[in-house]
C-alpha cells in the first residue's frame, strides 16, 4: 500500500532514495536481478524499492550502499528537508531536489562518458542535445 502523501502516492523521500538506487546501479553496470541477488532479494522487490513504492529499510539501505560501495548519504544527496516541509533540518532557500527528473539509462551513461571526452568535444556534445532539445 502506497503511503506519505495527500494524493497517496509514495513519499517524496522515498522516491528520491528510490531514484538514487536506481541511477548509481545502472551507473555501475548492475541490472536489478543483480542487485536483487547480491540483497538476497527478487527484481521486482528493487523495482519497488527505485520506484518509491516501497521503502527501503535501513539495514537494507546499509546492505545496498556496501554493495555499491558508497556512504549512506549518497541516497540522499540533493534532498532538501525543508522542501518537505521538515522544518529546521534544512537552510531555507536551499535549492531542493526536482524530483520530476526522469533518470533513464541514457542519461546515466551520457554522464558517466562525458568526462573521457576533451573539453572541445563536450561542447560540441552538449550543443547537439541543446539543438535537438530545442
Amino acid at each position: 500500500m502506497a503511503r506519505g502523501t495527500a494524493d497517496g502516492g509514495p513519499h517524496p523521500v522515498d522516491r528520491h532514495v528510490g531514484r538514487r538506487v536506481c541511477e548509481k546501479r545502472i551507473s555501475l553496470g548492475y541490472n536489478q536481478s543483480d542487485l536483487g541477488k547480491a540483497l538476497g532479494l527478487t527484481f521486482q522487490q528493487i523495482q519497488k524499492y527505485e520506484k518509491g513504492a516501497n521503502r527501503v529499510s535501513a539495514s537494507k539501505l546499509w546492505d545496498i550502499a556496501r554493495f555499491f560501495k558508497v556512504d549512506i548519504g549518497y541516497f540522499f544527496q540533493g534532498l532538501s528537508a525543508s522542501e518537505q516541509g521538515v522544518p529546521g533540518m534544512a537552510e531555507a532557500g536551499a535549492a531542493g531536489f526536482d524530483h520530476e527528473f526522469k533518470s533513464t539509462r541514457h542519461t546515466i551513461e551520457i554522464s558517466r562518458l562525458a568526462p573521457q571526452l576533451s573539453v572541445r568535444q563536450q561542447k560540441l556534445a552538449l550543443d547537439m542535445i541543446r539543438e535537438m532539445a530545442n
